[in-house]
């Protein structure tokens, strides 16, 4: 049996008019990360958060905040974000010439640092510095939009990184966002997932329905 996920909800599909209000309800209904997209509109096309609003949301979250970071050139942003409150900062490998580099520094800030994989982005990349990564998040869809459906195309990157994992003997936590579904849930998890992120599954209904659709995600 898999052990039970962490579960991510993304507050790209909450109320941004009462965004302190949501993070709480969340949190309050089981949540263990809080998961923050951030878009510039120049790599993904879409323009969401900045590092004002992480700091904003801080004192209403106790739990980690997990920022995945869609913006190009990276490096320039990632002190602000870790000062802001992120726990966990998230990176492509597309938005830098130097991923160890970028994932060294953000590790040297404080934070934990992650790689996201586009859906066209091999698993080779992170290959020989394993002992860098904390976290590996797998796109399910091309990155920029909430509300697109599931590829399942990716399962099998999914169940490589796993591979990849065990064979490196770290406690690497490997995330899945994109078209998350309790459905979906399951083949993450049956392939190697341990966290997934979760937008429109988890706030769909309103506060009342929050803490059901978290343990529906969870199985």
């Amino acid at each position: 049996m898999s052990p039970r996920p962490i579960i991510a909800p993304s507050i790209l599909a909450a109320d941004f008019a009462r965004l302190g209000e949501e993070v709480r309800a969340v949190q309050a209904a089981g949540a263990d990360w809080l998961h923050i997209d951030v878009m510039d509109g120049h790599f993904v096309p879409n323009i969401t958060l900045g590092p004002d609003i992480v700091r904003a949301l801080k004192p209403h979250a106790s739990i980690p905040m997990d920022v995945h970071l869609m913006i190009d050139p990276v490096d320039p942003f990632l002190e602000a974000f870790v000062e802001a409150g992120a726990d966990i900062v998230s990176v492509h490998p597309e938005s830098g010439p130097h991923l160890n580099r970028t994932l060294k520094r953000i590790r040297q800030l404080g934070a934990r640092a992650g790689v996201v994989f586009n859906p066209s982005t091999s698993p080779a990349v992170i290959e020989w510095m394993m002992d860098e990564v904390d976290l590996i998040l797998v796109m399910s869809i091309n990155p920029g939009f909430g509300g697109q459906s599931f590829m399942h195309s990716q399962l099998a990157k999914i169940e490589t990184l796993r591979r990849m994992i065990d064979a490196s003997g770290r406690d690497i936590v490997l995330e899945v966002d994109g078209g998350v579904t309790v459905e979906t849930a399951r083949l993450c998890v049956d392939a190697g997932a341990t966290a997934l992120v979760a937008g429109t599954a988890v706030f769909r209904g309103g506060p009342d329905a929050y803490a059901a659709n978290i343990a529906a995600l969870r199985g």
